[in-house]
């Protein structure tokens, strides 16, 4: 199985929210995922990153690639 760790839309229309998570490349970005490892809320001011870097370490570590857009916000949260 290929992991990838990426965002999970949430929130209403207009007022998204997203989850970070762990799942199957192969399913589709709403999906079961396998572990919640975070979340992002761009809409509030400034804007809002929780992510458990432990854990996202582990998934890499396994082979678990980071979409392009949680690459970024890795970057954020780890600078």
């Amino acid at each position: 199985m290929a992991a990838v760790i990426r965002l999970q839309r949430g929130g209403r229309k207009k007022r998204p929210f997203y989850a970070v998570v762990v799942m199957d490349e192969r399913k589709r970005r709403d999906g079961a995922f396998i572990e919640k490892v975070g979340y992002y809320d761009p809409c509030k001011e400034p804007e809002v990153i929780e992510l458990d870097l432990e854990s996202i370490k582990s998934w890499t570590d396994k082979g678990a690639q980071p979409s392009d857009r949680v690459a970024s916000l890795i970057a954020k949260v780890s600078a």
